[in-house]
């Protein structure tokens, strides 16, 4: 479905990803993990060509979505579904016409058709009779449900996630990983999964990529990941704040830069 080729994206002097090689196959839900600054989103929104990489490739079927036309992309988008951290919902539209927007923007489809189908979709995420509810009455389940529902509302081939589980109590973190599994499977949607939660991202996935400071350090099944001996691994999925992955990323010392900084009052 999608593939990296040294896929590399820099900020300034800082690499956020270096020299990534991925394949993600259909039908699949593959779930990348790792720390704050590990790289994980920025591979995200490269995948979903919301950014363009400083070197590499990325493939879509085989289509490379580096250098494409403006009009192609938008082509390739529409086989795309994004669910946001945050959601991003429109504050100004209930949910009917939240989860409407896309097949208003880019079909020509009936009124009722669009009504019809947007019914579907609340019914697959449990919000059938919420319709005419705004996004400032919403939990925040509730919220990513409806984004959940606008991302499948014209059946992409794949869906990206950022955080799906984020800021939700227990319960309705297991209500969106279940949904992700489930429509995973049933409607062989390509689920591509970008989370901090170590057992929702290991339940969900039929494959985990992990990053470590803008590099893959391990990838296979959650199995693979769980019983890993890589010191690395296991201080993430075992949360242990002291190990081989710092808590700074900074390549110089603390007193060091004090020492020098321009303006500073050395003592003594």
């Amino acid at each position: 479905m999608i593939r990296t080729q040294h896929l590399s994206r820099k900020f300034g002097t800082m690499t956020a990803l270096d020299d990534v090689n991925i394949h993600v196959k259909p039908h699949e839900a593959t779930v990348i993990m790792g720390g704050s600054g590990s790289g994980k989103t920025t591979l995200l929104r490269l995948l979903a060509s919301l950014e363009c990489p400083t070197s590499g490739n990325i493939y879509f079927s085989d289509e490379s979505l580096v250098g494409i036309r403006q009009k192609r992309l938008y082509e390739l988008r529409a086989k795309m579904g994004m669910v946001f951290q945050y959601s991003a919902l429109l504050n100004s539209l209930s949910v009917f016409e939240n989860v409407a927007f896309p097949l208003r923007e880019h079909t020509d489809l009936d009124d009722f058709i669009i009504q019809t189908i947007v019914t579907m979709k609340l019914e697959q995420v449990g919000l059938r009779g919420f319709e005419h509810m705004m996004p400032s009455q919403l939990s925040g389940g509730m919220a990513k449900r409806v984004a959940f529902a606008r991302a499948i509302a014209m059946d992409p081939e794949v869906v990206f996630f950022d955080e799906p589980t984020s800021g939700l109590d227990p319960i309705s973190a297991g209500v969106i990983s279940n949904m992700i599994l489930d429509l995973t499977k049933k409607a062989k949607m390509t689920s591509i999964v970008v989370t901090h939660d170590v057992h929702a991202g290991l339940d969900i996935a039929d494959h985990v990529i992990l990053l470590w400071q803008g590099k893959v350090i391990m990838e296979g099944t959650s199995d693979m990941i769980r019983n890993s001996d890589d010191a690395r691994v296991l201080q993430f999925i075992e949360g242990r704040p002291d190990g081989p992955i710092p808590f700074s990323r900074s390549e110089t010392a603390f007193v060091d830069d004090l020492m020098h900084k321009p303006g500073t009052v050395r003592m003594g």
